[in-house]
């Protein structure tokens, strides 16, 4: 849940058991995740048993909106869910195997969803995925026309209940026995970069790559 200063409260499912100096209960963390990746697993139940489906999402101050086809099963209401969404940001590489580890930004949102079936808001919603998967294209590219709308599900989750949990730094076996061991150890850093736009070959040659998306070329994947 989260309260009006903008903090996560604390609820059963959002505690963190172990570990807790890796959660962060500040609003902040949860958009920072939630901005820095663009791939989420949306974890359902469908027809007795789980499922977990790897998805686009996009995002306001109020709700995570996921869209897919009206055929989708796992885009119910039916229960309640779970979105997980991750970023790696390295390798811990210990002393010890036991010591290695994974630098990331994590956060779980838990909730039940609801079918957005009023237009404006479908449109804000399916806006909001695109400009966060590319920021530019929706002023860009033709917008849904009605038929389109009609063959797409769009789901608002609320921001309501959610855990945040990251890890940063250096293994943790420094100022222990296995120190002793003159074993390399540190971080292996993993960035993820866009690279060059690769124009469709059914372009007319001559046709320019727009400007927001040439400008992405070289950047890095997991920042705005």
């Amino acid at each position: 849940m989260t309260d009006i200063d903008g903090r996560l409260s604390a609820t059963p499912r959002t505690t963190l058991r172990r570990m807790k100096e890796k959660g962060h209960r500040d609003r902040a963390a949860l958009f920072g995740v939630l901005r820095a990746a663009f791939v989420c697993h949306l974890g359902v139940i469908v027809d007795g048993g789980p499922m977990v489906v790897p998805t686009v999402y996009g995002f306001d101050d109020r709700h995570l909106y996921l869209h897919g086809s009206v055929a989708s099963r796992s885009l119910t209401t039916d229960a309640e869910v779970c979105v997980t969404v991750t970023v790696v940001d390295g390798l811990v590489l210990a002393r010890s195997v036991f010591e290695h580890g994974i630098n990331y930004r994590s956060a779980m949102i838990y909730g039940q969803p609801r079918w957005v079936t009023d237009t404006e808001e479908k449109l804000h919603g399916l806006r909001l995925l695109t400009e966060h998967v590319a920021p530019g294209q929706w002023d860009h590219a033709r917008r849904p026309n009605r038929r389109e709308l009609a063959a797409t599900t769009l789901l608002a989750l609320p921001l309501a209940e959610a855990s945040v949990k990251t890890r940063s730094g250096p293994p943790d076996d420094g100022d222990g026995p296995d120190a002793a061991l003159g074993l390399w150890a540190g971080e292996l850093p993993l960035v993820a970069r866009w690279e060059q736009p690769a124009t469709d070959p059914a372009l007319p040659p001559t046709t320019p790559v727009p400007a927001h998306v040439a400008a992405r070329a070289g950047t890095r994947a997991d920042q705005a």
